[in-house]
C-alpha cells in the first residue's frame, strides 16, 4: 500500500515510519525541509520525500493522487504564534481539500482526549481539526491520547527534569488533576493497526494505559522507579502564569509550550472507554512499564526521536539550507587549526560533543552561558541531544541546531539558537590530517559588535582548549 505520512520529522512520525516500512508499505513522507529528514537505512526504494507546507495550498500538489492511506500528525503545540488554532484549522482544511482530490481510502488522525466541557485552547483546537478532517470524502478515524510516555517525549522529559533536579517541589493545585498516560509503543501499535481496519471507520477512540493517576502521583511514581525520595507540596496560590514560568525554568521546555501544557493540565484527560484495546487485542503497558521501557532505550542510546528537535523550539523557522552557507562578509571569525594523528577518534569525539559528554573544555562556562540564555527567554542548555552517539541534520545539540553532519566530508556545522545580538555558527571540518574549528558571528548593529569584543577573551581560551582536547 502507498501511505502518506505527514509530520514525518516529528516525534510520532519518526517512530511510525520504520513500522510502516517493516510492514512492506511504500511511504510518502511530507516534510517542510528535506534538509531535516534522514530516512532509515536501506529504505530508499520504499520512501519518497516531498516538501509540503500545509499553510500553502500550492505546495500540496506535490502529494500524489494514488495514495491508499494517510496519517495526519500535524499540530502547533510548540508554536509561539498566538493564532496557533487558526493555523491548525487552515492546515487541516488544506489537507482535507487535497485528500478529496486523491484516491485515499482511509485517514488516521492523532488527537487529544477531549471529554471535558471546559477545554483548553490546545484541546479545543484539536477537536476543531478533527471535525474539519472528518468532513472529507474518505474513511476517517481519530485516536485521542493524553499523556504519552516514552524516551524523548515532552511529558517524559518534563517529569524527568522535575524529579531529577528538585528534591522538594512546591507545586500548583493542578497537580491533583487526573490523567491516563499511555506508552509511546502502544500509541505506535494502535496507529499501525487501525489503518484500513473497517471496524474503526468513522469512529473516534480514547487511548490510554491501565493506570489513572494525578500528575502528583505520576511524579512520585517516577521518583520511586528511579529510587529517589521526593517531597511535593501543592499550593492553591500558584497561578497558571507562575506555573508556566516554573516549568520553563526548571525543565527543558520552551515558555510557549509550558503555557499550553499548564493550560491543558487543568483539564482532566481520562479515557471514557478502552474499547480500541479490546478491538485490536492489545494489552497497554502500565505507567511503570512505560517509564522502565523509556530508560531502557536511553541506556541503549536507541532514542529514535525527541520533541526537542522541533524547529519551533529555536531561532530557525525556515529551511536549514538557508543557514548551511556560512556568511563571510561583515562577520567576525575565530579560526583554529590543529594537526591530528587519529582521524577516526577525533571524528568520534566531535560527533559526541555536547549533551552528557560536554564540550571537552570549560563545560561549566557553556552551562553558565546556557543559564543566562534561559533567564533571557532562550532555549538554554537543557535540551541536550537526542542520541549520545548519532547526529543528524535538524537535531538539537544543547543551544545549537545541527545544520550539517556529514561523516564522509568530516564536517559538522552548528547554528546557535541562544538569544544573541546576531547570528553564530560553529564548524568542525577535518581535512586530511588537520582539524579546522571555526566560530563565526554575524553581528546585528553596534550591540552585536560590542558583544563579540566582550566575548573575545573567553573565546580565546575556550575555543583553544576545546580543539586541543578534541585532538589530543
Amino acid at each position: 500500500m502507498k501511505i502518506l505520512l505527514t509530520g514525518a520529522t516529528g516525534y510520532i512520525g519518526k517512530r511510525l515510519l520504520p513500522v510502516l516500512l517493516e510492514n512492506g508499505h511504500e511511504v510518502i513522507c511530507c516534510v517542510r525541509d528535506k534538509g531535516r529528514f534522514t530516512p532509515p537505512e536501506n529504505s530508499e526504494n520504499q520512501v519518497t520525500v516531498i516538501e509540503v507546507d500545509f499553510l500553502n495550498p500550492g505546495t500540496l500538489k506535490e502529494i500524489p493522487e494514488n495514495v491508499d492511506g494517510a496519517y495526519y500528525l500535524i499540530h502547533s503545540m510548540s508554536s509561539d504564534s498566538k493564532d496557533f488554532a487558526k493555523l491548525e484549522d487552515q492546515s487541516a482544511e488544506n489537507f482535507r481539500n487535497r485528500m478529496n482530490q486523491t484516491e485515499v481510502k482511509h485517514i488516521v488522525y492523532l488527537s487529544g482526549i477531549i471529554n471535558d466541557h471546559n477545554l483548553s485552547k490546545h484541546l479545543a483546537s484539536r477537536k476543531k481539526v478533527e471535525d474539519i478532517l472528518a468532513a472529507g470524502k474518505y474513511h476517517f478515524t481519530t485516536l485521542r491520547a493524553g499523556i504519552i510516555i516514552g524516551s524523548g517525549s515532552a511529558s517524559f522529559e518534563i517529569i524527568r527534569d522535575l524529579i531529577e533536579k528538585l528534591p522538594v517541589m512546591i507545586t500548583p493545585k493542578w497537580l491533583q488533576t487526573k490523567s491516563q498516560p499511555i506508552a509511546i509503543r502502544d500509541v505506535i501499535t494502535m496507529l499501525e493497526k487501525v489503518l484500513f481496519n473497517k471496524d474503526t471507520f468513522g469512529k473516534s477512540f480514547d487511548i490510554g494505559g491501565p493506570d489513572i493517576l494525578t500528575y502528583k502521583q505520576m511524579l512520585l511514581a517516577f521518583a520511586a522507579i528511579r529510587n529517589l525520595k521526593r517531597f511535593i507540596i501543592t499550593l492553591p496560590v500558584l497561578t497558571p502564569k507562575l506555573s508556566s514560568y516554573w516549568l520553563y525554568f526548571v525543565t527543558s521546555t520552551t515558555f510557549s509550550l509550558a503555557k499550553k501544557l499548564v493550560d491543558s493540565m487543568t483539564v482532566e484527560v481520562v479515557c471514557r472507554d478502552n474499547r480500541l484495546s479490546e478491538l485490536l487485542h492489545l494489552k497497554p503497558m502500565s505507567y511503570k512499564e512505560a517509564i522502565e521501557a523509556a530508560f531502557t532505550k536511553i541506556e541503549q542510546n536507541a532514542i529514535i526521536s525527541s520533541w526537542k528537535d522541533s524547529l519551533i523550539s529555536g531561532r530557525i523557522n525556515t529551511r536549514l539550507s538557508q543557514y548551511v552557507q556560512v556568511p563571510v562578509d561583515g562577520c567576525f571569525k575565530d579560526i583554529k587549526k590543529f594537526p591530528i594523528h587519529d582521524v577516526q577518534t577525533v571524528q568520534s569525539r566531535i560527533w559526541k560533543i555536547g549533551g552528557q559528554t560536554g564540550w571537552y573544555y570549560a563545560t561549566w562556562l557553556w552551562q553558565l552561558r546556557g543559564y543566562f540564555d534561559k533567564l533571557a527567554g532562550g532555549v538554554g542548555m537543557r535540551r541536550g541531544r537526542t542520541s549520545a552517539i548519532d547526529i543528524h541534520s535538524g537535531d538539537t545539540l544543547d543551544f545549537w541546531r545541527v545544520l550539517l553532519a556529514d561523516k564522509k566530508q568530516g564536517r559538522l556545522l552548528l547554528f546557535a539558537e541562544m538569544k544573541l545580538p546576531g547570528e553564530a555558527w560553529l564548524e568542525f571540518s577535518i581535512n586530511g590530517q588537520e582539524l579546522t574549528q571555526t566560530a563565526t558571528f554575524r553581528p546585528k548593529g553596534l550591540y552585536g559588535r560590542l558583544y563579540w569584543y566582550f566575548s573575545m577573551p573567553f573565546h580565546f581560551f575556550i575555543f583553544k582548549g576545546m580543539i586541543t582536547a578534541i585532538t589530543k
